[in-house]
């Protein structure tokens, strides 16, 4: 018998058109946003700010934001169910790191006689920061974990999803100024039911590389 988890992946394809009639529940959504919220991060650092896009308000201001490039994308945008800007930090700091840590505290992870201890961590923000206080290739990195944990929460939710590295990042940043507040969204993923009829996609087989050629054990 195939594990769940191998089907789920099995399963799991990048949607091309979605059904625009058809909205996850609300009952699904509070546990892909809880599987967000609980993503892993270096030193657990979560340098990120998740904007779901759900009202037709905000799906007509990504809808625009496909203007210059990356049209083949701007169907999602009103189409899918919900779209996910996935934001990160250029510039990390260790203020950022404190709120960390005192939340550490707050939940019983660290002690708060232990509190300036914990921020021996930091010390990895540091090899990963310039002279100017960029860290974004860095912070930029985490939010792939999150966008993987995101995508495999879907697959076993049965809800389509497509991960969209084609987005226009400046236009993003100029029309969702307020909420990204500094922060920089250079991937976002649309979820909700695939168009039976016109996602070709879907009943494509999927290819992987043989395990021979991708996977190594020592």
């Amino acid at each position: 018998m195939t594990h769940a988890i191998i089907s789920d992946l099995e399963k799991r394809y990048t949607a091309k058109r979605y059904d625009a009639t058809k909205r996850v529940s609300a009952e699904d959504l509070a546990v892909i946003y809880d599987a967000m919220v609980l993503s892993p991060s270096s030193i657990n650092s979560q340098p990120w700010k998740f904007i779901v896009i759900e009202s037709d308000e905000a799906k007509q201001r990504l809808h625009d934001s496909f203007a210059n490039k990356f049209q083949f994308n701007q169907p999602h945008a009103k189409a899918a169910s919900h779209t996910v800007l996935f934001a990160y930090n250029p510039k990390y700091t260790r203020e950022d790191y404190a709120k960390v840590v005192d939340q550490g505290i707050t939940d019983g992870r660290t002690k708060p006689e232990d509190r300036e201890g914990a921020f021996g961590a930091f010390a990895f923000v540091d090899l990963n920061t310039d002279e100017a206080g960029n860290n974004a290739a860095w912070t930029k990195s985490q939010t792939y974990l999150a966008l993987g944990n995101t995508m495999h929460t879907l697959a076993r939710l049965g809800i389509d999803s497509t991960p969209m590295e084609g987005v226009d990042s400046d236009m993003l940043g100029q029309i969702f100024e307020k909420e990204l507040d500094g922060y920089v969204c250079d991937v976002a993923l649309a979820f909700g039911y695939h168009h039976s009829d016109e996602d070709y996609n879907a009943k494509l087989p999927k290819s992987r590389l043989a395990a021979e050629q991708v996977l190594q054990v020592l």
